[in-house]
């Protein structure tokens, strides 16, 4: 919890706003990339989550992911509908748990981008809920205060809870659901690139509130973790222009775009961790290996349509990993996680890979047999002719343009 003085509740709170603020951002992002006949269907995705998650948060969400902070499995219903959390310490308490819960709400809504064109909106509604109850309360236990964070691993602000276990839920979820009719053989290019580019402006802005938040303070982790989220963004960013340019002969607006977000999913963890030239170094392998996994769904034949798992999967463990290699040890205290590169050896390596291997398989199979169910049970994508029609006009009874010329 934050020291119980304005100046750090005060930042919590602006922080835990930003971070709220990044889910219409991915709502835009996501939004321009998908095509004009889908793009309220894929608002009303992301915005669902920021209706249906915050309430469960406080019903029993925050209670079972931390109370009580520090043992092992899961927490306990203590603080079942915020009981017994008020302004003892000033609002601390209060601010974290506001704070914790727009990350709780953002987890889910990445998954979305996944599983655009052909899920059914009533499936998704339910999915959502039972996933958060089911995969993400119970990984961002054993990462923040549970076992996997006692045995020593490290993740700031969500690399291993929130980007590599919504990024693996993305592959599971769509290994279900199946490809989107006609693909890959039609391409789906973006319908409205400025949407995009305003998307990534507004998940750039919040991601400081996101990362820097995490230090639950206004203090110098706070500052480094800003400065870091700062850094990897524009690195990572740069490196995936410039592959695309050597490779493919231009550089595009979606590969900036998708290379600042990849920046960010990798410095997510580490934000806090890390100093000096070590967010570029994160954000430039980040932007090239995120380059290339984005490709791999073609050579696999699953259909990621918006590149959640090479984005959020692969740059959450990239960032992960590479805390093993780059933490720096002035942040811990004494408690011997320093990485390879500060002469801790590849302890803090191994405690990195054991934490998303679990998060990955967990999320994975968990998310895997709630899809199962849902298609055995309500059905789970849409049919040929609404997935024809599109999803706007079929699921919603709206569309976005009003231009016949727009499909």
């Amino acid at each position: 919890m934050p020291d119980p003085n304005n100046g750090n509740v005060a930042w919590v709170l602006v922080s835990a706003a930003l971070v709220l603020f990044m889910t219409p951002g991915l709502a835009f992002f996501y939004g321009g990339m998908d095509r004009t006949r889908n793009v309220l269907n894929m608002l009303m995705m992301n915005f669902y989550c920021v209706l249906i998650i915050p309430v469960l948060w406080v019903v029993f969400g925050y209670s079972l992911a931390q109370v009580p902070f520090g043992n092992d499995w899961l927490g306990s219903f203590d603080a079942f509908m915020l009981n017994d959390i008020g302004l003892a310490d000033n609002g601390g308490t209060l601010a974290v748990v506001a704070y914790l819960g727009m990350f709780a709400a953002i987890t889910p809504a990445l998954i979305s981008g996944a599983v655009a064109d052909r899920m059914k909106f009533s499936a998704w509604a339910i999915f959502v809920p039972l996933w958060s109850l089911l995969v993400y309360v119970p990984v961002f236990k054993w990462v923040f205060g549970g076992w996997l964070g006692q045995r020593g691993s490290l993740d700031f602000a969500g690399g291993t809870a929130i980007h590599v276990n919504a990024g693996i839920a993305a592959l599971a979820a769509v290994l279900v659901l199946g490809k989107r009719r006609g693909w890959p053989q039609e391409g789906h290019p973006p319908h409205s690139m400025p949407l995009v580019m305003i998307g990534t402006g507004i998940l750039w802005f919040g991601w400081f509130g996101f990362n820097a938040g995490s230090a639950l303070g206004a203090n110098g982790q706070a500052a480094q973790a800003f400065m870091n989220t700062f850094l990897a963004a524009a690195a990572a960013g740069l490196a995936w222009l410039l592959v695309e340019w050597v490779r493919d002969g231009h550089p595009t607006n979606l590969g900036a775009a998708s290379g600042i977000v990849a920046g960010l999913v990798a410095i997510t963890p580490a934000a806090g961790y890390v100093s000096g030239a070590s967010p570029i170094w994160i954000g430039l392998v980040a932007g090239v290996v995120c380059c290339y996994a984005v490709r791999l769904k073609l050579r696999y034949k699953y259909d990621d349509a918006l590149d959640v798992v090479g984005v959020h999967f692969v740059g959450g463990l990239v960032g992960s990993l590479m805390i093993g290699l780059l933490a720096n040890p002035e942040f811990f205290g004494g408690t011997h996680r320093e990485g390879v590169f500060y002469g801790g050896g590849l302890r803090l390596l191994g405690e990195q890979a054991l934490a998303n291997g679990v998060a990955i398989v967990w999320s994975f199979v968990i998310t895997f047999a709630i899809m199962m169910v849902l298609k055995k049970t309500i059905g789970i994508r849409v049919d040929a002719e609404a997935e024809s029609t599109g999803l706007d006009l079929a699921l919603h009874g709206e569309t976005a343009y009003h231009s016949g010329g727009l499909h």
